[in-house]
């Protein structure tokens, strides 16, 4: 498997009785022992108001990070285009690529929910029966997130990244003009040009992130872009947002053919049940998220074990724990060589998260080691 490349997913996750300031050392630390490893990318997430994450803004992440580290790529993953414009994107990552040429990927995602009127997602080719895919891989019930996209705090989200009065562009139309004004070809309605400096001309790779096979996924395929899909985020949906976006997919100056990343959620150890232990707060964590509160702090072993878990609560997080891979360096390489032939992945996206900073750091190392062998 050492042709598929892995990458690194980094939400700059806060650990109970720890800074925000340790987080993002941690985070560019990590970046550098990845490129030690041989990791591909290093990505960023883009996240708000959580008291767990404190990758709020990908860019200014991106240029620490860059300035501590010399050749592994950097990204975004995604820039959320929902509260942002086309022009103050490619300006960010045009200032970052003016000083780093040629290591940056700008990936773009909407924020805020499927907006209405948006066209229904495309049907998924890969069959699934009972809950599997062909190859056995897992593909749990699909999760509802209509709770979480209509709670306060997302609500508060949203009217504090935006200005009074602003509505979102729609997102199809911001991908086109961000792809024109980095080619240097944008025309406003009234014929007048556009030139970014610096950003028109940048070489940066652009990827969008999708959850599904709908407007992401259409977009990128038509558009002959790189896609990355979520296992992590909604295992459920995975085989219909690759699926959707091959579907759609036309050749373009970028790929003469599709071209896909997917993610996993992922704690490597020496033994399954040292990585077991690891991943203890993985669920609390999950659940702190899809209750709408907001990422807490990544728990202990034992803040974890001192929840008092109901029914609701474990329906709430089951298809994120029963799709985490965790085990030793050969059970979890196993179980992403599972997730690469479901989904006919170009590259996986690792994304990992435990208390202490040294596992997390180790569990990139042993997979990475073991990733070589095969």
């Amino acid at each position: 498997m050492s042709d598929i490349p892995l990458g690194v997913l980094d939400l700059v996750p806060i650990s109970s009785g720890s800074t925000a300031t340790e987080a993002l050392r941690n985070s560019v630390d990590l970046a550098r022992q990845a490129e030690r490893f041989g990791y591909a990318r290093h990505w960023f997430a883009e996240h708000h108001l959580n008291p767990g994450v404190a990758g709020t803004s990908p860019a200014v992440v991106l240029a620490l990070t860059a300035a501590a580290t010399s050749t592994i790529r950097l990204g975004s993953g995604a820039v959320q285009l929902g509260h942002r414009t086309a022009l103050s994107t490619v300006e960010e990552f045009g200032l970052l690529d003016a000083v780093h040429p040629g290591r940056f990927d700008l990936g773009l995602g909407r924020s805020g929910g499927r907006p209405p009127g948006a066209k229904a997602t495309a049907p998924t080719a890969t069959p699934v029966a009972d809950g599997r895919a062909p190859n056995g891989l897992l593909i749990p019930p699909r999760f509802s997130f209509e709770r979480l996209l209509g709670s306060p705090r997302i609500a508060l989200q949203r009217k504090l990244l935006l200005l009074p009065g602003a509505q979102s562009q729609d997102y199809t139309e911001q991908i086109d003009d961000v792809l024109a004004l980095l080619a240097g070809t944008y025309r406003s309605p009234e014929g007048v040009e556009a030139h970014v400096v610096p950003g028109e001309g940048a070489e940066v790779e652009v990827w969008i992130l999708g959850s599904s096979g709908g407007q992401s996924a259409e977009t990128a395929g038509a558009r002959g872009l790189r896609f990355a899909a979520n296992y992590h985020v909604s295992p459920a949906t995975v085989l219909e947002a690759v699926d959707g976006y091959r579907s759609f997919f036309e050749p373009s100056e970028t790929l003469d053919k599709p071209y896909v990343s997917v993610s996993a959620d992922v704690v490597v150890a020496e033994d399954d049940a040292t990585a077991r232990e690891l991943a203890t707060g993985y669920g609390l964590w999950v659940r702190s998220i899809r209750t709408a509160e907001g990422a807490i702090q990544f728990p202990t072993p034992d803040e974890a074990r001192a929840h008092a878990w109901t029914d609701e609560d474990r329906e709430l997080v089951q298809d994120r724990l029963d799709t985490q891979f965790v085990g030793s360096p050969t059970r979890v390489a196993d179980q992403l060589a599972q997730l690469q032939e479901a989904t006919g992945a170009d590259e996986l996206l690792i994304t990992t998260i435990t208390h202490d900073h040294a596992d997390r750091v180790r569990s990139y190392e042993l997979l990475a080691e073991e990733w070589r062998r095969r």
